[in-house]
């Protein structure tokens, strides 16, 4: 196996005998063979929209596929075997229907024409034989830009699909997740051409956060400041993990009336801001903090866990059964629940002994989404003119285990108390609970959400930039991020698209990046690597 698509990759190089995040071999393979697979499908996508054609199924289908390689979202072999299956078949009919169009679709050999192994060994020996560093007469530069797209891609894809379970879709996505992943075959592009597609991938993704952020307000009402318990209250417990809202309201409303409390994990801490979640009267609190410590946590959680998307390694076996997956997580030896049906968490929940006492803990505010902030944007520019405010800071991302990332708690720590922390994504685990204060009333940490709410981020930036008529680089704002997956790709290049420079990026560089594209990204963006906070924030504020 090779693989390099997430912040911790073996020794900043590359997993290549069993991965970090706990993705077999063969697992590995068989992911390499699926994005083979979609690319060939992709190709009579494209071949198809030409001749009329726009496939609903295929369209739904290349989402799902591309959302379920990303780190952490399963690794159960069998799923993979049948989703390389279901896109052979997806093709097949596709290039059927250009026939009747009288369309071309003889084409070129490769993944188009691919044929699948008929045993999951065949197919594992196959996707060796198209991983990542398989063709060796690629040039390198070429390479690396073609897998930052791919796993743009798949963050991009992730988002989409969190948008159509919600019924929110846009066709130009579904185009240009196809048209981008036909192009990684083409030869001919150039690293220029490839840059703009990078920038292309940044615009859409842009547009996918949109749409989520749509789906999310338009379903659950906009965000409004909520002081949540970071303690417990005596009682059956559910615990949710994850980043999926309308699997947090389903599991809400069937476990209502039935003695036990709700709790949210990870990225679903925001879910506790949206008014329609909160009228739920056993939602009650968070558990947990960074993801680094989720196997302490859920080891120790006495209720059932669900798992609503990619946030947690694999699990250990002693806490195995108390664990239940929904949509594409999917784990060996893991309760899968595909039909939302969630009683079986229920009568697990019920069966363990929850906790026994009350246990209240202190409190975190979340809620800050864009419709509050802007609300708030007239006593954050008073604050600012009148010196109050003397910077604003956006610290967020990804969480993961690595001992660096402990930069972002000691960033935040020594932020000058004349200064706001905006934080989003499941970094804000490192420091999301630090009492830091506030500014004229305003709390000097604010939650602007999961870390698909980039987009709330990225308005408040627009609205700022506009209230002050400036750019948004001139804007006494800097950005550092914290990645892991390739979700974190996809908002990184929209930030690159909107033409935002001077990131701070960490805990280490893509490894996906060659010398010459950092060099190019760096030249273009001035993107930078983290340091130490002290460094950084004299560097930043003089």
């Amino acid at each position: 196996m090779f693989c390099y698509q997430c912040e911790q990759t073996s020794e900043g190089k590359g997993c290549s005998k069993f991965g970090v995040c706990g993705k077999s071999p063969e697992v590995a393979a068989l992911q390499d063979l699926l994005i083979y697979s979609l690319k060939g499908l992709s190709q009579v996508a494209v071949e198809a929209r030409k001749n009329g054609i726009n496939d609903d199924e295929v369209n739904k289908f290349t989402l799902e596929a591309a959302f379920s390689t990303l780190t952490n979202v399963s690794f159960a072999a069998p799923r993979f075997v049948e989703l390389i299956r279901q896109s052979v078949k997806h093709c097949d009919s596709l290039k059927e229907k250009i026939k009747v169009k009288g369309g071309n679709s003889d084409l070129p050999k490769g993944p188009a024409n691919f044929a699948p192994a008929e045993t999951e060994t065949g197919l594992v020996q196959q996707g060796l034989e198209v991983g990542v560093k398989s063709d060796t007469s690629i040039d390198p530069d070429i390479l690396s830009l073609q897998q930052t797209l791919i796993y743009g891609l798949k963050g991009v894809a992730a988002y989409a699909h969190h948008a159509l379970i919600l019924g929110k879709k846009d066709d130009q996505i579904f185009s240009f997740l196809q048209e981008s992943l036909a192009a990684t075959l083409d030869k001919s592009l150039d690293i220029e051409e490839l840059l703009g597609l990078l920038m292309k991938c940044g615009q859409i993704n842009l547009r996918a956060m949109e749409l989520l952020d749509a789906a999310h307000t338009g379903t659950y009402g906009h965000p409004v400041p909520t002081s949540v318990p970071l303690g417990v209250k005596k009682g059956k417990a559910i615990l949710v993990s994850g980043h999926d809202l309308k699997d947090m309201e389903k599991i809400l409303r069937q476990s209502e009336g039935r003695g036990i409390n709700v709790y949210t994990h990870g990225e679903m801490l925001p879910a506790h801001g949206y008014p329609k979640l909160k009228e739920f009267s056993h939602f009650y609190g968070h558990y947990g903090t960074a993801w680094q410590n989720q196997r302490k946590e859920f080891a120790e959680f006495p209720g059932a866990i669900l798992m609503t998307t990619n946030c947690i390694q694999k699990p250990k076996e002693s806490y195995k059964d108390n664990i239940f997956t929904t949509g594409l997580v999917s784990w060996p030896g893991v309760h899968h629940i595909p039909d939302k049906d969630f009683t079986p968490v229920i009568k697990k929940a019920l069966d363990m002994p929850g906790f026994t006492e009350d246990n209240p803990g202190k409190t975190v505010n979340v809620g800050f989404a864009h419709n509050t902030l802007i609300g708030l944007a007239g006593k954050i520019i008073k604050a600012v003119k009148n010196k109050n405010i003397r910077h604003f800071f956006l610290v967020g991302g990804c969480d993961g285990a690595k001992i660096g990332r402990n930069y972002y708690t000691q960033f935040v720590e020594k932020t000058p108390k004349d200064t706001l922390v905006l934080t989003l994504g499941c970094g804000k685990f490192r420091f999301f609970d630090k009492q830091i204060g506030n500014i004229d009333g305003i709390p000097r940490l604010i939650d602007i959400g999961q870390c698909n709410d980039a987009y709330s981020a990225i308005q408040v930036a627009l609205a700022l930039s506009k209230a002050f008529g400036v750019d948004v680089n001139e804007l006494p704002l800097s950005i550092i991020l914290s990645w892991y997956e390739q979700k974190a790709v996809a908002i990184l290049l929209t930030l690159l698209y909107l033409g935002i420079r001077n990131i701070r990026l960490g805990p280490s560089l893509p490894a996906f990046l060659t010398p010459n594209i950092l060099n190019a990204l760096v030249e273009k963006f001035n993107i930078m690597p983290i340091t130490t906070p002290d460094e950084d924030l004299k560097t930043i504020l003089g």
